[in-house]
């Protein structure tokens, strides 16, 4: 494995606060969805959704499911989420 740092999404942010939205939901709220309510707190989807932190695939791959897309939408900067 190489030592430099994996370019992260630029859109990332913005496309799961757009999630967390669509389902008219809050960041509390957002995180008893995800069922990440034991492990984190709301600070963590704010950090998700100002883009200080990235999340874990795992997480990641919870935030498409309930959005009903791929992992590729949310990854890939040069795809969009479908309108809710």
């Amino acid at each position: 494995m190489g030592k430099t740092k994996r370019p992260s999404p630029r859109k990332l942010a913005r496309k799961l606060a757009m999630i967390r939205k669509q389902l008219g939901l809050s960041q509390n709220e957002m995180l008893r969805k995800l069922g990440l309510e034991q492990d984190y707190d709301r600070s963590t989807i704010s950090g998700y959704e100002r883009g200080e932190r990235e999340p874990p695939l795992p997480v990641l791959l919870k935030y498409a499911r309930l959005a009903g897309v791929s992992t590729d939408i949310l990854i890939d900067d040069k795809l969009r989420l479908p309108k809710g």
